[in-house]
């Protein structure tokens, strides 16, 4: 249940359009349901302006299906599953026909609500092609969120031309995520050469002594460059809501 849906409910109540015991019934699970296997939480779109996301790993096909029908009946919001493979979009497309499927960020989208594309744009950029998995989870996520997304992929340190062909764009984001593996160096260099936020994504892309990202994610940790914030290895997601909020601030 959303603003606009509490705010109708209670006028209904105010015109005995509705009775009170109904009223109750409907506010009882506005917190939050409890599926037994999931307590869903339909409060977050109206604390978090966005509902509840679903992570997919680890949740049976059954319980994903479950979490959807319940946010669909009591949410009014876009419903987004991450790290999910093709067999959750089929269990979810079985109950919202509605379903898209973005394979290579692995997230499905439930789109029921068309937020205002923000003017400002967040940038998302790679280091490598590798790297476009995580970069494409942030990017849908950000624009499921209702922000303006412009993407630079395969920019990376090993041929620096490539990056500083495209200054302009970097100039004009508003905010920039830069997703990066091996020694992470990528937020670095463009935070010397931006004064906008960054969201610095270290991922698991790298040869044995990256360790799994854990490389990158030190590099970006100790950089030198100002203004840079790091998420977790691989978290395009997060790197997504943190940039989302300051970019419409």
């Amino acid at each position: 249940m959303n603003v606009d849906q509490l705010t109708k409910l209670l006028e209904d109540v105010k015109n005995d359009q509705c009775d009170i015991p109904a009223a109750l019934e409907q506010l009882k699970n506005l917190p939050y349901e409890d599926l037994t296997y999931a307590k869903v939480d339909h409060h977050r779109e109206l604390r978090n302006g966005y509902p509840e996301v679903i992570y997919s790993p680890g949740k049976s096909l059954d319980q994903i299906k479950g979490i959807v029908q319940n946010m669909m009946e009591r949410s009014t919001g876009n419903i987004l599953a991450s790290r999910a493979e093709r067999d959750v979009f089929e269990a979810i497309k079985s109950v919202s026909p509605d379903a898209i499927y973005y394979e290579e960020a692995r997230s499905v989208v439930v789109k029921r609500v068309e937020y205002k594309t923000t003017e400002d744009y967040i940038l998302v950029v790679t280091a490598g092609t590798a790297d476009i998995p995580v970069a494409e989870e942030a990017a849908i996520t950000a624009e499921v969120m209702g922000n303006q997304v412009k993407r630079l992929y395969d920019v990376g340190v090993a041929g620096i031309h490539r990056l500083l062909g495209n200054v302009p764009i970097i100039n004009h984001a508003k905010v920039i995520i830069v997703v990066a593996g091996m020694e992470g160096a990528l937020a670095s260099v463009v935070g010397g050469l931006s004064d906008k936020p960054i969201v610095a994504v270290p991922t698991s892309i790298g040869y044995g002594a990256s360790f799994g990202g854990i490389s990158a994610l030190l590099g970006m940790l100790t950089s030198c460059a100002s203004g840079i914030g790091v998420v977790n290895i691989d978290n395009g997601f997060g790197a997504a809501c943190l940039a989302s909020k300051i970019n419409k601030l």
